[in-house]
């Protein structure tokens, strides 16, 4: 890219390494001088939105109130796999403050549309179904929904209901499903099979016949829930004068909200209105509209009224949605060096009775070969039904594919007699090999993995280790050492809407500036860092930018927040419209100064002539002309100081890091986290401290994958693990301190940003596994 296109800082190439000492001191390294004018971008500048979650004065689905307002409850199915022989509702519709209760026979004439997620409308997963209508196909799956004065009476009319079920033969255990033809989740289709595919490379055969070590394992990972603090909620208001539906919901997407409802509804996009307000986390299960949220819609629609359904957390462990539930089989050989000669995946992956998203299929494949000069690669995959809770987006949905393969290296590395260290070293990826294309078809370009290990190693002395826990072993103690190292894809999605972002930049009467983007940021610091890159643009302070998002009739059509997309897709969009209107803002001033733009400066919101600050004019002086003295301005200037730009990302950006997790094993079995570490290249840092709070938050979630949570049913598909005293995750006494190094590459996009939002959570299991296997290997 020629410097000219790049931002200000830039055009002189910035490798900033930031990380933290064990007792959480700041050590910066400049390797080369920031050039260009940056002063927001890179700074850990505090949240916009901290004051108000804080303090308490934030606004979620739960907090919006309307008169008449209704509320709802869902009678859901407590067997796996059922027939409906009777469903009676009569005595809960004649329960005290019962305004309605509707089965899917009743809702069923207001129904337009599919109710699948736009991006999964000619996917093969399973038609959904807004209640279940004749027979019931998972634990939990909403059978009937009340509307009542209130949430208690609601509930109370639900028990009200009676059900007589011919309970079936439930589907529970996925590695047996594929092969079941009798006991079908869907029998309509006929197969428990949802999708497969594959592709063998000609040469593994000759290869794994004439290497020097050939290994094969298994490994698997446990089904898991997202397990969002703030629950799905939505409510839904009509408004039979206006012809409008009004809807506030807790989503990740608030265009695909809207966009689902006109299909399922048979309205147009004028006709509703979505709001998404404060979002208490989402991780990819908010990513697509629940079917109960859909069926909120239509009883609106229904009752004429406005309907409110806030999920409990049972609701949510049981039918909110599932992740992980995965087994892949690598057969890897290597010649007698160590460097790897080709591998093969055999890949089963649970998909439940209703997914929504998730599926990893060939992706598995495509990033299996990670930061590896892997040579052939062969795989086939399948993605199966269970009469279980569907399957959702989580968090790095893909992650199997570096859980596996960093667990085949160190056990590689066990059978050669080699340190997994060196092994990795033999078969790394260099930058002087860059661009290159994995054994997966996917061209990497501005990774570095071998800086990040390089740094990781030395934040934990790793030699030094090695010895201490030599050291342990003689005393009877296991200590052990886990490293991990991947590839993340960020930004995907070319081509697609996801792969899109606009951003509006106005700068209003009072020289401000309003930033709206499709963006829908629930944790992921948006507000703040919008601001950041707007602010160093357009040469304003960074008080002086405010962030709207998430709310259709304001917001661009986006692709919303998921999928590490947000920085880098939106931060572009950012930056082009802001670019635009720092052109037309200088171009006006020149005219009101009578000088020549070249001439020209912008700092704290005011456009001066270099070298004679007091000749200069404010950015509300300018906005005043741009919006009310039109007849000012110059020749062939549009009024308004604004623009609306959209960009679409050309090809994947991609990350990479490195997690090292240090583990000490107990007499009595107890696994004790020693140290926490990682290198992440994430490009570009708009706010060190997101990034860090981003990396903490996804570590915290894979370090609870591994040593805590789990989803467990059983076998007759019942749920075993539906609160928190079952379903357990990590709390802040488990977790060690986060030493966390930075590595700046930037990327070719506007700002050189790069996705963050996934990492954590994708390196930290197979890192917490292999220090597991070390200490054990030690013993």
């Amino acid at each position: 890219m020629p410097l000219h296109r790049l931002s200000r800082h830039l055009q002189g190439r910035r490798d900033r390494v930031a990380a933290h000492t064990r007792d959480g001191r700041q050590a910066v390294n400049s390797i080369a001088a920031v050039s260009g004018g940056q002063r927001f971008v890179g700074q850990s500048v505090h949240r916009k939105e901290d004051p108000r979650l804080v303090s308490g004065h934030d606004t979620y689905v739960d907090d919006v109130t309307l008169p008449n307002l209704l509320h709802v409850s869902f009678l859901r199915s407590d067997v796996a796999r059922a027939r409906i022989t009777r469903l009676d509702v009569s005595a809960a519709r004649q329960a005290k403050g019962v305004h309605a209760v509707f089965t899917a026979a009743d809702l069923a004439p207001a129904i337009k549309g599919t109710l699948a997620a736009t991006m999964f409308l000619d996917s093969p997963m399973a038609t959904l179904r807004v209640l279940a209508d004749g027979d019931v196909r998972f634990a939990g799956e909403a059978i009937a929904m009340v509307v009542a004065d209130n949430r208690y009476l609601a509930e109370d009319a639900c028990e009200l209901i009676e059900v007589d079920y011919d309970v079936l033969t439930p589907v529970i255990d996925f590695e047996r499903a594929a092969a079941d033809t009798t006991n079908l989740v869907h029998p309509e289709r006929g197969t428990n099979v949802m999708a497969g595919g594959g592709v063998d490379h000609p040469e593994l055969d000759a290869v794994f016949a004439s290497a020097a070590h050939v290994f094969t394992e298994t490994f698997r990972q446990h089904r898991q829930s997202q397990v969002p603090m703030e629950p799905h909620g939505i409510i839904v208001r009509w408004d039979q004068y206006d012809r409008e539906f009004r809807v506030w919901s807790s989503c990740q997407r608030v265009h695909e909200v809207r966009a689902t409802l006109c299909r399922v509804l048979g309205v147009g996009e004028h006709s509703i209105h979505v709001t998404q307000r404060d979002v208490g986390g989402g991780f990819g299960q908010k990513g697509a509209m629940r079917t109960e949220q859909i069926a909120v819609a239509v009883g609106a629609y229904l009752t004429g009224g406005a309907l409110k359904w806030i999920e409990d957390r049972r609701e949510n462990l049981v039918s909110g949605g599932h992740a992980r539930s995965d087994r892949v089989t690598v057969t890897m050989a290597l010649d007698d060096d160590g460097t790897i000669l080709g591998v093969r995946l055999d890949h089963l992956e649970e998909s439940g009775a209703y997914p929504v998203g998730g599926n990893i299929g060939g992706m598995i494949a495509m990033m299996f070969s990670g930061p590896y000069r892997m040579q052939r690669l062969g795989w086939s995959s399948a993605s199966v039904f269970t009469n279980t809770c569907g399957r959702n987006a989580y968090r790095g949905p893909w992650n199997l594919e570096t859980v596996a393969r960093e667990q085949m290296m160190d056990l590689a590395a066990r059978r050669l007699g080699i340190d997994p260290i060196e092994l990795r070293r033999r078969n790394l990826i260099h930058v002087e090999d860059l661009p290159f294309k994995n054994a997966g078809g996917m061209t990497y370009v501005g990774v570095d993995p071998e800086s990040c290990l390089d740094q990781a190693l030395t934040m934990l002395d790793y030699e030094s280790f090695r010895r201490e826990q030599a050291e342990a072993r003689s005393q009877g103690r296991m200590l052990g050492v886990g490293v991990s190292l991947f590839i993340e894809p960020t930004a995907l999605g070319v081509g697609t809407l996801i792969g899109t972002e606009a951003a509006h930049v106005k700068i209003t009467l009072n020289g401000q500036v309003t930033v709206a983007l499709g963006t829908g940021g629930h944790g992921q610091s948006i507000a703040t860092t919008m601001a950041q890159i707007a602010a160093d643009e357009l040469g304003v302070d960074f008080a002086d930018v405010s962030v709207i998002e998430g709310d259709t009739d304001i917001s661009p059509i986006g692709g919303g927040t998921g999928g590490s997309r947000s920085g880098v897709i939106g931060g572009a969009a950012v930056h082009q419209s802001a670019s635009q209107v720092r052109d037309k803002v200088v171009a006006i001033a020149a005219h009101m100064l009578e000088a020549a733009p070249n001439d020209l400066e912008i700092a704290q919101g005011r456009v001066s002539v270099r070298g004679t600050p007091s000749r200069g004019v404010t950015f509300g002086e300018i906005a005043k002309l741009a919006y009310v003295s039109t007849a000012k301005l110059p020749p062939d200037t549009d009024a308004g100081l604004e623009a609306l730009t959209r960009y679409s990302t050309p090809s994947i950006t991609w990350a990479n890091a490195c997690h090292i997790c240090t583990v000490e094993i107990t007499d009595t079995s107890e696994i004790k986290l020693l140290r926490y570490i990682v290198s992440e290249d994430c490009g570009v840092m708009i706010n060190p401290m997101v990034v860090e709070g981003q990396i903490s938050g996804g570590v915290v979630q894979g370090i609870g994958a591994v040593l805590h949570e789990g989803f467990v049913y059983d076998d007759a598909g019942n749920p075993l693990t539906t609160t928190f005293l079952d379903y357990l995750i990590p709390t802040s006494t488990e977790i060690p301190v986060l030493e966390i190094g930075h590595m700046e590459t930037p990327a070719s996009g506007p700002g050189g940003y790069k996705g963050v939002g996934e990492g954590g959570a994708i390196g930290a299991v197979p890192a917490v596994r292999n220090a597991i296997s070390d200490a054990l290997a030690q013993a």
